[in-house]
């Protein structure tokens, strides 16, 4: 990070807390989904589980809209705010919407696949950082000719991280199966015969 120009404060690092606010949130997004799927079966029921999902689903969709849409449109209407909405921000917006949704749904369809959360959310955190990089690099600033080593020994590691972490993750203690009773064979007498 640059260093502050002479006479200027410190900068005030409170984009890190939101930063890990988000690390927090969307490290757990995964095992409440799962775990918010697997909730959705009510006694009884006999729907399949990928009904269950697209339940779980739905409410997703629910939580973003009070959060996506109802909360920002408050504050923008607190900040006085115009409602203009240039095109191009508009349609940028609109497909990071769409590609975060698709995304939140594969983590479904992951999960539906056989994919334990843990290793599945694992995988999602390691590459995400790895294409964001690699798409700014080669598509969006076009740097790829000025790559520092670094750079690119910062993204053999995630992927290897991402990859350690999948394959040497502590697993789950096994419950063991209470033993079942041994009952002792009876004997049963035999009349005896007369005569």
């Amino acid at each position: 990070m640059p260093a502050p120009a002479q006479g200027s404060p410190a900068p005030i690092m409170n984009w890190l807390v939101f930063a890990f606010l988000t690390v927090g949130c969307w490290g757990v997004y995964g095992i409440l989904l799962h775990k918010g799927s697997l909730g959705m079966k009510a006694p009884g029921s006999t729907e399949p589980t990928d009904v269950l999902r697209y339940k779980a689903f739905l409410f997703v969709g629910i939580a973003y809209f009070l959060v996506a849409i109802v909360a920002p449109a408050a504050l923008l209407f607190m900040k006085g705010a115009s409602w203009s909405f240039p095109s191009k921000g508009l349609w940028l917006s609109l497909i990071a919407g769409i590609v975060g949704a698709v995304g939140a749904f594969g983590v479904l369809l992951a999960f539906g696949g056989g994919g334990a959360p843990t290793v599945v959310m694992s995988i999602i955190f390691a590459g995400a950082p790895v294409v964001n990089s690699l798409v700014l690099v080669f598509f969006i600033d076009k740097t790829y000719d000025k790559l520092d080593w670094r750079f690119v020994a910062g993204i053999i590691l995630a992927a290897v991280g991402g990859c350690l972490v999948t394959l040497y993750r502590p697993e789950a203690p096994k419950h063991a199966k209470a033993p079942t009773p041994q009952v002792a064979p009876q004997t049963v007498e035999q009349p005896k015969k007369i005569g």
